[in-house]
């Protein structure tokens, strides 16, 4: 798509707690690592670094992912859905995404079963 064909910059819905769901996935492999919620801040924040940032719910800060562990979110486009309600972000992970140790957060079935080995040790890391 030429420069000509492209729409102007989409104006991102954060609705009325001032938050979108934001899904991490891995740029090249399309593996779905996890999922967060980004404030406005947090995207400017996205997109002046090119690190992943989001919004702690619980913790009500923003959250520079990485910034702990070392496991950063390498962000090579950010997407927006058709409602301009929901981000997409093609990461290029490092380390583990899941707080768990996991490589991704969906490293587990709804019956129980685990189908990914941990990648780092949490009680290591935090």
């Amino acid at each position: 798509m030429s420069d000509a064909d492209a729409d102007p910059e989409v104006a991102v819905d954060f609705g009325e707690d001032g938050l979108v769901p934001a899904i991490a996935q891995d740029a090249d492999s399309g593996e779905v690592l996890m999922l967060a919620y980004v404030s406005p801040e947090a995207l400017d924040r996205t997109r002046e670094t090119g690190e992943a940032h989001y919004y702690s719910r619980s913790r009500e800060e923003l959250w520079h992912k990485g910034g702990t562990s070392g496991h950063t979110q390498d962000v090579a486009e950010v997407r927006v859905d058709c409602d301009a309600d929901t981000l997409l972000y093609l990461v290029d992970q490092s380390g583990g995404a899941c707080h768990t140790g996991h490589r991704s957060c969906f490293y587990r079935t709804v019956d129980g079963e685990h189908i990914g080995d941990r990648v780092f040790d949490p009680d290591e890391v935090y």
